[in-house]
């Protein structure tokens, strides 16, 4: 089996070099780009297994690229590696369908970790999952599309990631149950990923935002304090367990 090939899209030279060699070091085939135009062309013509991506680029920055990657049907996991740090930074990038976020200054070793668990969950994580219908419909005309990930509702439309659309699909099965925020890790990210719970949260926070009429007072995804998540298909319905409310 081939190594894996990994585009590290990042302006800082010495940086660049340093995560590509040690990239290359650990067995992966590293390729870097310096400048966002460079970037979109290498993903145009080339494939890839993960791309490492800096947000501030000169040219164009790593959100578009981010962005247009995806909306070129081109769903190659995405670590974003950058100094903007703040919890809309993240949930930006998850929105424009990043699969990771790695705030600077960071431990090299980390990196490499996190590179290992992506590169490894990926299709393992899949086909765990049990089958799931194709087409989910709940709510006020809300549907996810599990083949070709996109989402729509009352916020308008998306388009899924594969991380995004695994925790629907396990948060949609498990219906009516609550599901602890280390299971879901577990679930969906495996043992050997390394997000935090707070992604978890973040990546609620953007499906209230495209399927519920209020994304302040939810009525499908669910948080029941101290514990997890719990998904409601038809919040008329009489109430199951725990009651849950809004982050």
């Amino acid at each position: 089996m081939s190594a894996p090939t990994i585009l590290v899209v990042e302006d800082e030279q010495h940086l660049a070099a340093g995560i590509a060699e040690n990239l290359n070091a650990e067995g992966y085939v590293a390729t870097v780009a310096r400048d966002g135009r460079t970037a979109l062309d290498r993903l145009k013509t080339g494939t890839f297994d993960l791309v490492i991506l800096d947000v501030m680029l000169p040219g164009v920055d790593g959100f578009t690229i981010c962005e247009q990657t995806r909306r070129a049907g081109n769903r190659v996991p995405i670590l974003f590696l950058t100094a903007k740090g703040t919890t809309a930074d993240r949930i930006r990038g998850l929105e424009l369908g990043a699969d990771d976020y790695l705030p600077k200054p960071f431990a090299l070793r980390e990196l490499l970790l996190r590179v290992r668990a992506i590169l490894r969950r990926e299709p393992v994580r899949a086909a765990e999952m049990p089958p799931a219908e194709p087409i989910a419909r709940f709510g006020a005309g809300a549907e996810v599309n599990f083949a070709s990930f996109e989402a729509l509702g009352p916020g308008g439309s998306a388009t899924l990631t594969q991380k995004e659309a695994a925790l629907l699909r396990l948060l949609i099965q498990e219906e009516g149950r609550v599901l602890s925020r280390s299971e879901i890790l577990d679930r969906v990210w495996g043992r050997d990923a390394f997000p935090t719970t707070r992604t978890i949260d973040n990546f609620l926070v953007r499906f209230r935002k495209i399927f519920e009429t209020n994304p302040d007072e939810p009525k499908h995804f669910l948080t029941v304090r101290s514990v997890g998540y719990r998904f409601v298909r038809d919040p008329d319905a009489p109430a199951k367990g725990n009651h849950g409310g809004a982050l």
